[in-house]
């Protein structure tokens, strides 16, 4: 239980830190509104580290289906929890999702811009292009993981020492690779979010997107099991 707990709590304060640095920045209104792209990128490498440093020594922290899914692949972690955590972390997000959009309910009434709103739950490609989509987000994921793989502690995933290093890589990560496609890298940050975006009474919203939604799920999770296969081959 406190492996699933610690997952939930984990993967909602990466949601609650990241989501709510995406509201800052682009919705109308608030106090650091149209700060730019160098905040929100700050703003999830943060909450990544957060979220790593409080729950590393409890579940070693995933947050991410594809990193529990790319652990698992390596053999450094059992298959038999992959369902458990990939459902905390999915709580985790959706939760996150809804109280963030409630303290910002009164700025996406002030905002105008379906996309906008739909920005701050999800992610959603600069140009669409399918196939370019879907490999930014598997080469962004490989090169989470690959980096994931040689932070994290064999058996035990990523404990509170490897906050710092693991925030770094994330935030690398977007300044290098994020324009593409806003860099999901993580199902549950991107899929539960969405959920709660269609889900909520959000006004004005418009749709969801769906569409694209399978991008930022199956593209992370071919780039986590790509990464751990190069791993295994690796000598080292």
């Amino acid at each position: 239980m406190d492996l699933f707990i610690g997952e939930v709590l984990g993967t909602f304060l990466l949601i609650t830190l990241g989501m709510g640095v995406c509201c800052n920045v682009v919705l109308k209104n608030t106090g650091g509104f149209d700060s730019g792209y160098l905040v929100i990128n700050w703003g999830w490498g943060i909450a990544v580290f957060v979220a790593v440093f409080v729950t590393g020594d409890i579940s070693g922290a995933h947050i991410n289906p594809a990193v529990t899914i790319g652990l698992a692949a390596a053999g450094n972690f059992d298959w038999a929890l992959v369902p458990m955590y990939i459902a905390g972390q999915f709580i985790g997000a959706i939760l996150a999702a809804v109280l963030v959009w409630f303290q910002y309910r009164d700025h996406f009434d002030a905002t105008e811009d379906k996309s906008a709103k739909l920005g701050v739950f999800s992610t959603a490609p600069s140009i669409p292009n399918t196939l370019n989509n879907l490999y930014s987000e598997i080469f962004a994921t490989f090169i989470l993981i690959i980096g994931v793989l040689y932070i994290a502690q064999p058996e035990v995933g990523l404990g509170a020492i490897s906050a710092l290093p693991v925030g770094l890589l994330v935030f690398g990560i977007g300044m290098s690779m994020g324009g593409t496609t806003g860099y999901a890298i993580n199902p549950a940050r991107d899929l539960g979010p969405r959920i709660a975006h269609a889900l909520l009474p959000i006004k004005g919203k418009g749709d969801s997107n769906w569409g694209y939604a399978w991008i930022p799920v199956i593209g992370p999770i071919l780039g986590s099991i790509l990464a751990a296969v190069v791993y295994r081959i690796l000598p080292f």
